[in-house]
């Protein structure tokens, strides 16, 4: 089994970190390797995305949008892909965090359909929902780590 990547956006609040905290703690149940990367703290790299045999990406809902992080994120992959690097095809999990919106799901499947192969469904974390969205992070994260 190789390494997963669970990349997120995460501040002020530490919603999306909680989230994403369970889905690598699911993924490491599965015994997968796994490498949490707060894009508010650093850059995803091309060596990150190319050592790595799937993926996870989490974002705060911004008005809709996701994180400029992560929206970086996608911008520097389209650029890798458009130089040759084998960035596109790996299995990918989806999970947002919002206050009340939540209509950044559309956006963030858009973005990652063009890269990845989405495994299970996108994970919703509003603002109540905190220990509903960790069960389902910790499915989501089993889910990925056997792909």
């Amino acid at each position: 089994m190789g390494k997963i990547i669970v990349v997120y956006h995460s501040q002020q609040f530490g919603n999306t970190r909680e989230i994403a905290e369970a889905l690598a703690e699911g993924a490491r149940e599965s015994d997968g390797e796994v490498e949490l990367i707060n894009t508010n703290e650093r850059r995803v790299r091309l060596e990150d995305l190319l050592s790595a045999s799937a993926v996870a990406i989490g974002t705060p809902d911004y008005y809709g949008y996701p994180a400029g992080t992560i929206k970086t994120l996608f911008d520097d992959m389209y650029l890798w892909d458009k130089a040759g690097e084998p960035v596109k095809g790996k299995p990918a999990a989806l999970f947002y965090s919002h206050g009340g919106g939540g209509t950044v799901r559309k956006v963030l499947e858009k973005f990652a359909a063009r890269f990845f192969e989405q495994v299970g469904k996108t994970v919703e974390r509003g603002p109540q929902g905190g220990q509903d969205a960790k069960k389902k992070c910790l499915a989501l994260g089993k889910e990925l780590a056997k792909k």
